[in-house]
């Protein structure tokens, strides 16, 4: 009895503790993060399959999106079999869009990031402040040495 007692102990324990970690901000963020990622992956295919590669294809006046290597039949008489190099070239394409595109937005947040960190130098103390300040040293001064002295009498 004690020991299933123990056993839903455990339980609720673990239980306990994936709520507090999926409720958790970062747990939302990363949820937030991998929704908005795949959007931004469409996006980014879209952007390099009918931007990046037709341009380049003008540019270049080839259109290396549709370069395949016909590979030859080893075993049977199966339909063509194609190296499709082209499209694996539209894919570095999207790593480095996306690479690049990561990049500003990361270096973007970390220059907001410094902004607010920054704080602004304390003003300097005013001439009245200085004055002061030395007044309260210099009485600090007073009453430290006539607490020495009148220490040297009391032990004498």
């Amino acid at each position: 009895m004690a020991e299933q007692e123990k056993q839903k102990g455990k339980v609720k324990r673990f239980f306990y503790e994936f709520k507090t970690f999926a409720v958790k901000g970062n747990m939302l963020d990363m949820a937030v993060g991998m929704i908005v990622g795949g959007a931004f992956t469409a996006l980014v295919a879209s952007i390099v399959n009918h931007i990046a590669t037709p341009l380049l294809g003008v540019l270049i006046g080839i259109d290396f999106s549709a370069w395949t290597i016909e590979l030859p039949h080893l075993y049977g008489s199966g339909g063509p079999n194609y190296l499709e190099f082209g499209l694996f070239l539209n894919s570095v394409i999207s790593f480095i869009v996306v690479a690049f595109i990561v990049f500003l937005f990361v270096r973007a947040i970390n220059s907001f990031r410094k902004k607010a960190e920054e704080k602004p130098a304390p003003p300097k103390p005013t001439k009245e402040e200085e004055l002061l300040t030395e007044i309260r040293d210099i009485l600090k001064s007073f009453n430290a040495s006539a607490d020495e002295e009148r220490d040297e009498e009391e032990e004498r």
